[in-house]
């Protein structure tokens, strides 16, 4: 396979759309948030948290202080999407992840939705 193929291959992939959360395990507080592409943004949120330049005050303050150990990366929900369905991906995502929002605060976690 050479180097266009694979490229054009990697961009029809489908990858897993979803709801993920950060949680800091210090103090079960839980930063929700959806993406259509899931690994790129779990991997995109560990890299801004790395190198200091994540856009959410809080959690960043709370990475730089407690370390990266007291922290895990976890997918809530995936979502499926029928390709023949008109409705928008990201508003399903956001509705999913308010969902999971009001699930985890029942549960007594302390949610920030990114």
């Amino acid at each position: 396979m050479d180097r266009s193929e694979a490229k054009k291959e990697y961009k029809q992939a489908k990858r897993p759309m979803g709801v993920y959360r950060i949680i800091n395990k210090q103090n079960n507080k839980s930063y929700v948030g959806y993406s259509i592409d899931l690994q790129a943004r779990i991997n995109r949120q560990k890299a801004e948290l790395k190198f200091g330049s994540h856009r959410n005050s809080e959690l960043l303050g709370e990475w730089k202080s407690l370390g990266e150990s007291s922290f895990e990366f976890e997918v809530l929900d995936e979502l499926e999407v029928d390709e023949n369905s008109k409705a928008d991906p990201a508003e399903e995502l956001r509705i999913l992840s308010d969902v999971w929002g009001h699930k985890l605060e029942k549960a007594g976690n302390t949610v920030v939705i990114l």
